[in-house]
């Protein structure tokens, strides 16, 4: 008669931690950015190789707010300097104030941007239509110390964007004397295969010859396997040649792993915890040199690229990161002339907390100096999530729940292979890849 009343045991789970930026910050203006600039792995290997990394003897702080009465504005500001005052370095504080139309869609926007330093007011704004394609983007500078360049005076552009297609131009409306488009770029994309080209005039006295000049336009293709969640692997590796003389060979990869844990602070059924490791290189080669007296018609123009004997002939970079848990992040990378090293520390508080530290070692010079970091933040939301240890059930409950009960009535589970298929229904909106648009 005993046996009849006694509870089932609760199955064993897998606890599944979100990630420490996901979705990347940087998505949120991706529609004012060309598609060129930020696919083939670019926009996962900046976050790799920058995030957490602060500046040697200098720290960072960062302030990400939304008010609770109103999701549809959020504010975000930074503060970073010197921890030693000196004369030369200047502490740069910077705020951006951002109203978008949907909450669950960061395309379409309109932010100003403030700062002690050029620009001092700007204002940027993008319409996006999923439904037809099309969108169009603007950034204008309202105050400056002074205006030097063409794209001081505003930036506008066209784009269309699709699961494989993504073509746009920009043109500069105010500046007469700057080339029409300023920038163009087309990318597509067929299987696990994307390809594109960027057309941006730098070379060359006339229309004509600057469309020929092969300096001015580069070219990518890249292999990418995964559906850009976090809770599946992914896989990038991409080939660039810009304009002619630079050569740039790039590979990343997300991994999720499963290891067993035994945590008093967790319930007995939690045997094991997802962990999120991330590895990425860089080959930067240089395959010509650039002929000095090939330049734009006019010297001011800020559109001449850099001076080649500040370029390296050959450089790279190797990173890698470990999310252990919900709240510590291991990053390192190394490269030619430093190597770093950074842990932070996440508290998913209302607003989470980050502390960051990062050592910066100098290989010429010889030594190490530190850096700092602070985030606050409360406009990406964290989804805590428990799995079975197979990921046969995904469903979102409250951390540290005391009755650890998981089995829902009425839900229909969330299977292994509708994530690997691209069925994210059943997954917060966090925890979801982003939206394909190329």
């Amino acid at each position: 008669m005993g046996n009849l009343f006694d509870k089932e045991p609760p199955p064993p789970m897998v606890l599944v931690p979100p990630l420490f930026d996901y979705p990347p910050l940087a998505a949120r203006t991706r529609m004012l950015e060309s598609s060129y600039d930020l696919l083939f792995g670019k926009l996962a290997l900046k976050g790799l190789f920058q995030d957490y990394f602060e500046q040697a003897r200098h720290f960072s702080t960062m302030i990400m707010l939304k008010p609770i009465d109103d999701p549809h504005v959020d504010l975000v500001a930074t503060l970073s300097g010197p921890l030693d005052h000196k004369p030369e370095e200047t502490i740069v504080g910077n705020a951006f104030f951002r109203w978008q139309s949907d909450v669950h869609d960061p395309h379409t926007f309109v932010d100003l941007f403030v700062s002690n330093s050029d620009p001092i007011l700007q204002t940027r704004a993008c319409a996006y239509y999923p439904k037809f394609g099309f969108g169009a983007f603007g950034v204008f500078p309202v105050l400056l110390k002074q205006r030097i360049t063409s794209e001081d005076f505003g930036v506008m552009g066209l784009r269309y964007g699709s699961a494989n297609l993504s073509i746009g131009a920009t043109v500069m409306p105010f500046s007469v004397k700057d080339d029409l488009p300023r920038k163009a770029w087309l990318v597509t994309k067929m299987g696990s295969l994307t390809a594109g080209v960027q057309y941006e005039p730098e070379f060359g006295s006339k229309d004509g010859q600057k469309y020929k000049d092969l300096k001015n336009w580069s070219g990518a293709i890249g292999y990418g396997v995964g559906s850009g969640s976090p809770l599946s692997p992914s896989f990038n590796f991409g080939l660039e040649l810009s304009r002619s003389n630079q050569f740039t060979a790039s590979f990343y990869q997300h991994v999720v792993v499963q290891r067993r844990v035994k945590n008093p602070l967790e319930e007995n059924q939690v045997v094991g915890i997802t962990n999120y490791i991330d590895f990425g290189f860089e080959l930067q080669s240089r395959v010509d040199r650039f002929d000095d007296t090939k330049t734009s018609d006019d010297e001011s123009n800020s559109n001449k690229v850099p001076d080649p004997k500040n370029i390296p002939d050959s450089t790279f970079q190797i990173a890698a990161s470990w999310q252990a848990n919900k709240n510590f992040l291991l990053k390192g990378k190394v490269g030619p002339l430093s190597s770093s090293l950074a842990l932070a520390f996440k508290s998913w508080w209302k607003p989470s907390f980050t502390f960051s530290i990062s050592a910066v070692r100098d290989h010429i010079i010889g030594n190490t100096a530190y850096g700092f970091g602070i985030r606050v933040e409360n406009i990406r939301q964290a989804s805590y999530q428990r799995a079975d240890p197979n990921f046969v059930m995904l469903t979102p409950t409250k951390e540290h729940l005391a009755e650890g009960i998981v089995w829902q009535a009425g839900k229909r589970p969330m299977l292994e292979s509708n994530i690997n298929a691209g069925n994210f229904d059943g997954v917060p909106m966090e925890l979801r890849p982003l939206r394909k648009i190329l």
